[in-house]
């Protein structure tokens, strides 16, 4: 019986990092130097003030990539340009 769990978790386990990998898609942002990047706190106030509601930020290796609810009320996956803070579509 372990025999047959231990399979049925790792296959599990593979979907759920490989539905994460497809999140993000093809989206690059331009890469700038870390010290020119802007914090995501001022991207934070900028999206709030134009109405979205922030769930979780996160950065990536060349974004900022943000999951929320936006001026409509649609839950958004949501990628930012770290120095001009322009979106960035797949």
């Amino acid at each position: 019986m372990i025999q047959r769990i231990i399979p049925a978790g790792a296959i599990a386990l593979l979907a759920l990092t490989a539905g994460s990998a497809w999140a993000h898609g093809d989206v690059k942002c331009p890469a700038h130097p870390k010290e020119e990047w802007k914090s995501h706190e001022e991207l934070a106030k900028k999206l709030t003030a134009e109405g979205w509601v922030i769930r979780r930020m996160e950065k990536t290796a060349t974004c900022y990539e943000v999951y929320a609810k936006d001026p409509k009320g649609k839950r958004i996956e949501a990628f930012f340009d770290p120095k001009t803070f322009e979106r960035v579509e797949e």
